[in-house]
């Protein structure tokens, strides 16, 4: 995945930046909640979007959010400050991570790797700033094992990309055992195809 096709669906998410907060109420707040209720430490929020998981956080964790989208990133920042609380919101690419190796307790992510260019590279980026303690939470949407649902995910999935830049047929639990990371934990919240992970970074202590 090169650079212009990162670039691409970045204006891709510069340009619905407006409306994604009505767009994103697929993903139902107690969904929220429950991940980012198991935040503990310092947190990177990968994809942070417009900040809908902003008001949710702990009170006593540190939040780190990062977004390549700057519309997107524009409007999670006029949350934060609605919010009354420090957030440090970056615009970074979730393929090249700018933090040193073992730097967070928790990472977190929400319907990100349907849209990160290279998911592969991103999902290293994530293990490698993961403390070898740490845990990463992930509330992911990806292709259903369905043969049917998942052959359909696979014929519309050109649609969504080139509206919004978001792959409805990604094939995450496979993308993340081929990096090295170790699933502890999975639950399914609308059939197959909505989940909630619990991910160990799986590095030797």
């Amino acid at each position: 995945m090169n650079d212009n096709q990162t670039n691409t669906i970045r204006k891709r998410y510069n340009r619905i930046a407006g409306v994604f907060d009505i767009m994103d109420n697929m993903i139902q707040e107690t969904w929220r909640k429950d991940v980012t209720q198991q935040a503990e430490g310092k947190v990177l929020e990968i994809g942070i979007g417009t900040g809908k998981n902003l008001e949710y956080y702990p009170s006593h964790v540190e939040v780190t959010g990062i977004d390549f989208s700057p519309g997107m990133l524009k409007r999670a920042k006029e949350k934060a400050n609605q919010l009354g609380r420090t957030f440090e919101l970056l615009e970074m690419d979730a393929q090249n991570l700018a933090f040193p190796d073992n730097t967070f307790d928790t990472v977190i992510t929400t319907c990100v790797f349907c849209s990160v260019p290279d998911p592969i590279k991103g999902l290293k980026e994530m293990k490698r700033v993961t403390k070898p303690t740490g845990k990463i939470l992930m509330l992911e949407h990806m292709r259903s094992e369905h043969k049917l649902i998942g052959k359909l995910m696979d014929i519309l999935n050109p649609i969504g990309l080139h509206i919004v830049g978001a792959n409805i047929n990604r094939k995450t639990i496979e993308n993340i055992q081929h990096v090295g990371l170790k699933i502890a934990k999975e639950d399914l919240l609308m059939y197959d195809i909505f989940k909630t992970l619990v991910v160990s970074p799986n590095k030797n202590h």
